[in-house]
């Protein structure tokens, strides 16, 4: 049986002043649409330059996956800052780290 791999992955801009919370099967070509962001010149990560991953889980359903982004989707911005810290005390921007995997 096949393994599936779904993420949901928060992104922030440079100065790390907003962030986006999202789900994708494939973290890598998503980081890169987010980044390059030809097709929608109003989508929130466009207007914010918010592309810079600095947080991620992975899930092997889907339905898991969603359910976990409406979660987050949900939280005060404090307590996803919480949740960022956890895995990523400095918020370093982990987009090579995917590249690389």
């Amino acid at each position: 049986m096949m393994n599936h791999n779904y993420f949901v992955y928060i992104l922030t801009n440079k100065n790390k002043t907003v962030v986006y919370t999202g789900v994708t099967n494939d973290l890598e070509v998503r980081l890169r649409q987010h980044k390059e962001n030809k097709e929608n010149k109003f989508a929130f990560t466009k207007k914010y330059n918010c592309y810079y991953l600095v947080y991620f889980e992975r899930f092997e359903y889907i339905d898991y996956a969603i359910e976990r982004e409406k979660e987050i989707n949900g939280w005060t911005r404090e307590k996803k800052n919480a949740l960022i810290e956890l895995k990523n005390e400095n918020w370093d921007f982990l987009n090579d780290l995917i590249a690389e995997e």
